[in-house]
């Protein structure tokens, strides 16, 4: 399944949704809510690498991304960069790393960057607030040159779409890339 995301992108899209469904199974021994989700085959690969650190997922994300026609034509390839900063795998930067591999287009790992003790926006519902605090973290490192590129801007999951507009509005604005373009792994099945 191929989903078309709109945004202040040229064209974006999502592989899949994320989940197929969820059943509340009630509360564990720690007083956490326990779901059993059924996820898309996409939703189950990103889970396994973001979650368990299963590497050997990658090989396998990009195979499922190969189908998109034209990454080869991108001048590079940037990775949202990742707000849990203790996580010991950066899926996004690795996955980028692989399908850049694979299309043979370079990928630029430090071309954004998240302030150090940015909120995690999973737990943000408000998108005034989402949109304020990623204004406010995610930042251009001027490590580039990026004037005129196409850029294909590289996310694990599209939620709201919040991070990135203020992505792209970044490589527009500050950086002057010539284009932006999206591609997310999966979408949740609710904006929000």
């Amino acid at each position: 399944m191929t989903i078309e995301i709109k945004g202040n992108w040229r064209k974006g899209f999502a592989f899949d949704v994320h989940t197929l469904g969820s059943v509340y199974m009630g509360v564990d021994e720690f007083g956490h809510d326990r779901w059993d989700t059924t996820r898309t085959e996409m939703g189950e690969l990103v889970y396994r690498l973001k979650y368990q650190n299963d590497i050997s997922t990658i090989a396998k994300i990009v195979d499922l991304l190969g189908k998109y026609k034209g990454l080869e034509t991108m001048d590079a390839i940037v990775p949202i960069p990742s707000t849990n900063k203790q996580r010991p795998i950066k899926p996004v930067c690795e996955i980028a790393r692989e399908l850049g591999k694979r299309v043979e287009v370079p990928v630029m790992l430090d071309v954004l960057e998240k302030s150090h003790g940015g909120k995690e926006l999973k737990n943000v519902d408000d998108p005034d607030e989402r949109k304020r605090l990623l204004q406010e973290s995610l930042k251009l490192t001027g490590k580039h040159d990026l004037f005129g590129k196409n850029i294909l801007l590289l996310d694990d999951l599209y939620r709201s779409g919040t991070t990135l507009t203020v992505a792209s509005e970044i490589l527009y604005i500050q950086a002057k890339v010539k284009d932006v373009f999206v591609l997310a792994m999966t979408k949740t099945r609710r904006k929000k």
